[in-house]
């Protein structure tokens, strides 16, 4: 068991516009992603499922066959291997949930937000 609080979990700074919070178990990955109004996530898939509960702001998800406006108390779910990519409408503030856990972010694998 662990216990702790945003403020104590350390800041990425992804890029000038993306930070990130993180804690990984052993199976799933839970974040807090904050993004600046215009902040872009390119494209992008992985195994995990991933669930986004928009705290604040509002995030356009783009999938290959459809656009979804995402925000403040809404939920989304995102199959594994689904592609997508998404724009900040607004400052943001996202909660992700993966599962499996996102070994690509524990081990700072992830370019495509490191820019």
């Amino acid at each position: 068991m662990e216990f702790t609080s945003w403020d104590k979990i350390e800041t990425e700074n992804l890029s000038a516009s993306i930070t990130r919070k993180m804690m990984s178990g052993e199976h799933s990955t839970l974040a807090r992603v904050v993004l600046a109004k215009g902040a872009l996530v390119p494209r992008h898939s992985h195994d995990s499922e991933q669930f986004s509960w928009i705290v604040s702001g509002a995030l356009r998800f783009i999938f290959d066959d459809r656009e979804l406006v995402v925000g403040a108390g809404e939920l989304l779910f995102i199959p594994s291997n689904e592609p997508h990519a998404a724009v900040a409408l607004e400052d943001t503030v996202d909660i992700d949930f993966f599962a499996p856990r996102r070994e690509d972010w524990i081990t700072k694998n992830d370019a495509y937000l490191r820019k």
